[in-house]
This record gives C-alpha cells, structure tokens and sequence, in this order.
C-alpha cells in the first residue's frame, strides 16, 4: 500500500529538516521524538495545497509529561531557518509568519461570532460521509481514529463512533488545512472528523505554507494519514466491505489475508 502511495505526486511526507530530537522512519511519514519533551517540530516537505489536509494520527503516547501535540501553519520555508525552534508554541510562532494550534485533552473548538449569537446543538456523531471545509470535501471514514486491535478494541470503537474518545489519545487523527477567501487564508483544524472552526485568519497566501507538527510532550510518536479525497479510494472500499462482513474488528484475524491488509483493514 506504501510503495502505491509513494509513486503519487499527491503523496505527503515529513521534511529531512526538523528537531534535534525527532527520528523519521524511512518513508519520512512516522516522526518520533527520541528524548526529553521538546525539539520536537516538524514540517511537511512540500508546501500545502490550499483546500488540502495534512493529516497525523497519534501513534504513541509517554506517560510523565504535560502537554500534546501541536499543529498548524508556517511561512518559512524549513532550509532557510537557521536552526529549528526548540517550541512550536511560542517560539516559532514568535519568530512571525507561523500560526500554531495546541490540540488539548478536550476538543477545543473556536466559536465564531454566528455560533456564539445563535448557537444551535450539534450532534456528537455526523451521519454525514463527508466533510466540507470551503472546497475541501474528505471522507469522514479517513479523518476518524481508530483504536488498536486488542482484547477491548470492539468496545473503544462505539466510543469513535460518537466522537467521545480524547483528542490527545492514541489513535486521535488531527489534521489542519487552509481555505481561501479574499486573497487570504483561513486555517482549519480538524479532530477525528470535526472542524474546530477558524482557527486563524487574514494569513497571507502570496507565499508557500508549511504544515508543522510539534510532537510535544506527551505525544511520543505521529504517523502521516494519506487522504483521499472525493470518492474514495478502491482500498478504502475494499477495506469497509470485509468490515460489514465481520462482528468486530478482531474477527479480522481469523480471515486468510496477509498481516500487512489485517492491519489496514483493522484500523488504518
């Protein structure tokens, strides 16, 4: 699935350049902090396409620190910075041109003016297949974590299902994407499946922007997720049928498929 995913232009990676403490595995889409809870910034090796997600998903957590991943948007171009920020928040951003959202425990959603005068109750779970940011339309199947396979995993899935499960956990999929409007840019971030509303505005799109990922803390280890965009993918396809055709996930075991399409079909 990787080596099909590599030879497309649309396939997103890790920058070469990033934190001291950072280790990215050979395909440049795992980023691992290796000590202590900072030098942990990363960045997207190309610049980000406006109305396009740069998607991570928690891989590993570490007990013992305050604090999760962060995620957001930069202007400075990773091979021109002198060194790399120790932080995302605050010194990169305070370098200028950098706009960085902290994913907490909680979903921190950001209200805006409408929503504040006439706010109208939102049901946990969408049965919306798709969601739509400005020209932006994703797949909600590719934006919601999953958990791992294990001996309660059937029941860690009812709580996906309702969007219940803490954005800074193990599986959580956090994205963060950009519309256009009137020659300016408005960052959205994205927790498993939910816009957290306009993060940001008036940022300049006359210059490239980079994605940037703080794995800060206790976020230990974030993957990149490929999207799809539109119609879903022939994969994705494939992989929802042998889910209706089982009880639960772990039944997925038992099915005579090679471990690398177990594992996507269980919770990639």
């Amino acid at each position: 699935i990787t080596e099909m995913a590599a030879v497309s232009d649309s396939y997103i990676r890790f920058h070469n350049i990033h934190g001291t403490n950072v280790r990215l595995n050979a395909s440049q889409t795992e980023a691992t902090r290796t000590d202590s809870f900072g030098n942990g910034v990363c960045f997207s090796k190309e610049p980000l396409d406006p109305d396009k997600i740069f998607l991570i998903e928690i891989a590993e957590k570490e007990l013992g620190w305050c604090g999760n991943v962060r995620i957001g948007l930069t202007a400075h171009n990773p091979k021109n910075l002198e060194s790399v920020p120790e932080y995302s928040l605050p010194d990169l951003v305070n370098l200028g041109s950098s706009w960085v959202f902290a994913i907490t425990r909680n979903h921190n959603k950001v209200s805006t003016d409408d929503q504040e005068s006439n706010p109208a109750p939102q049901p946990l779970c969408s049965t919306e297949a798709y969601l739509q940011i400005g020209k932006c339309r994703i797949p909600k199947d590719k934006l919601v974590g999953r958990s791992r396979p294990g001996r309660y995993s059937h029941l860690l899935d009812e709580l996906y299902k309702t969007n219940i499960l803490p954005a800074t956990a193990r599986g959580s999929r956090v994205g963060v994407l950009y519309t256009t409007q009137a020659n300016m840019g408005e960052m959205h971030i994205v927790i498993n499946g939910e816009d957290m509303g306009p993060c940001a505005r008036g940022i300049p799109i006359n210059q490239p922007l980079y994605a940037v990922v703080d794995v800060f803390a206790s976020t230990k280890t974030v993957r990149i997720i490929q999207v799809d965009y539109g119609f879903p993918s022939l994969q994705t396809l494939c992989r929802q049928l042998v889910q209706k055709c089982i009880m639960h996930r772990l039944a997925i075991d038992w099915l005579d498929l090679p471990d690398p399409l177990k594992n996507y079909c269980k919770y990639e």
